[in-house]
């Protein structure tokens, strides 16, 4: 269990330390899992993999990660060879296993007639960096920045990153007031639709009277086409858990939910694996780092009602009631859950603070425009090339969007329309 801001410190190094190790002894494959690559064969890939290395008697990590965004692509098998950097394979097939493992881990040639791109630092020859192709160039990760690069189901690789450095930093040298301050400075608004400054509702939950609050994560994402949310708790449930609790010190709340829809199995299971871990780390619960701060987490499970997505529809099927809105005010950071102050943030919204608070105001408007900075994710859905998850700074063009990133309309036809939101978009 962590005690202190220092023992997650010494933490971090030692898992940083023991990756690093792992990585220059033998061989890691990484394939992409969320339900995106599942839908594609990810976990078939997985048996063959698996069954390939033992025939042949080779020494290699496997594990699943989540979307990096490449979801035209999939499925996806990530390899990296000691002393070389990570390349990625796409639209695997099971007939292209034995070959890139005989290929590669074997003769040492990377095919890079297969490959997509490499990852991280070194360069192989007739291989590009994954990240300055076209798709990938523009884009600018924040929220999803371990999406594809971690394991989602293992706290060590989070903290590896310098997860939870941000809930270290507010616990020992942050008021609730500075916290607010800062993301209020930082001008983070609302990822959910509306826009509304984050800093600006956190305060107004702040300033209530009572004891009680609630902070809770609406990831009851339901517009058919969008998968932000979904993705971002399958591929690093830790980020979203993290800007929970640092939300919860902000205001003063000791319960927070995550309400997820129950058709999101992947993501259910994730985040409540990444809960249960937080807490037997002492990262969820009483006396959190050592300090005086305590926050339980629990998931909510919702039964798909598509109204349920506003937030206080979303309350009222949380109290076990029809999810229906009602009208406004008193707001929910007034009246909320079980009519005590809670804040109601979206996953994309929670995933962000973490970043703010570990790289300060100056990093984060770095991003987007004076008035509206950082990023924004978008799922590209539709008859578009390259459909995906993408993350891109604030005032970007949809033109840059649909045609930089996307790759333009599938089968080379005319450029008609674009329905922001999907179908219910603009309601």
């Amino acid at each position: 269990m962590i005690k202190s801001s220092l023992g997650l410190d010494q933490l971090r190094n030692r898992y940083a330390d023991a990756i690093s190790r792992e990585l220059e002894e033998k061989p890691h494959i990484y394939v992409g899992a969320a339900t995106c690559g599942r839908a594609s064969g990810a976990l078939k890939l997985l048996d063959y993999i698996n069954a390939e290395l033992d025939k042949r008697g080779l020494a290699a990590n496997v594990a699943q990660v989540g979307c990096i965004g490449l979801c035209y692509a999939e499925p996806l098998v990530d390899i990296a060879k000691p002393k070389h950097p990570r390349i990625c394979y796409s639209h695997v097939t099971a007939e292209m296993i034995p070959l890139l493992i005989e290929e590669y881990l074997v003769k040492d040639n990377p095919r890079a007639d297969l490959a997509m791109g490499t990852v991280g630092e070194g360069k192989i020859d007739d291989i590009p960096d994954l990240f300055d192709l076209a798709v990938l160039k523009p884009q600018a990760k924040i929220a999803l920045r371990n999406c594809g690069h971690i394991n989602a189901e293992s706290l060590p690789e989070y903290i590896a990153r310098g997860g939870y450095q941000g809930l270290a930093k507010v616990l020992t040298t942050m008021t609730p007031e500075e916290v607010i301050d800062t993301i209020e400075s930082a001008g983070l608004r609302g990822r959910g639709g509306a826009g509304f400054p984050t800093g600006r509702k956190w305060r107004l939950a702040s300033g209530q009277p009572e004891e009680i609050k609630y902070i809770v994560c609406n990831a009851d994402e339901g517009d058919p086409g969008a998968f932000m949310n979904r993705s971002l708790l399958e591929g690093d449930p830790h980020r979203v858990l993290e800007g929970m609790l640092i939300a919860a010190y902000a205001i003063g709340a000791r319960q927070g939910y995550i309400y997820l829809r129950a058709e999101y199995p992947l993501a259910v299971r994730r985040s409540q694996r990444a809960i249960d871990d937080a807490k037997c780390e002492g990262l969820v619960g009483e006396s959190i780092l050592g300090s005086n701060f305590s926050c339980q987490i629990d998931i909510i499970e919702g039964a798909g009602a598509f109204v349920c997505g506003e937030e206080t529809a979303m309350i009222a099927a949380m109290e076990g009631r029809r999810g229906m809105p009602r009208q406004r005010p008193p707001f929910p950071a007034t009246s909320g859950l079980w009519e005590k102050p809670t804040i109601i943030n979206n996953v994309e919204t929670l995933a962000h603070v973490p970043g703010i608070i570990s790289n300060g105001i100056d990093w984060f408007r770095s991003f987007g425009t004076p008035t509206n900075p950082g990023t924004k994710t978008f799922a590209l859905a539709g008859k578009v090339i390259r459909t995906g998850l993408v993350e891109i700074p604030l005032g970007t063009t949809i033109r840059q969007l649909l045609f930089d990133i996307g790759g333009g309309i599938a089968g080379g036809k005319a450029f008609k329309a674009v329905q922001i939101g999907g179908p219910s978009g603009g309601c």
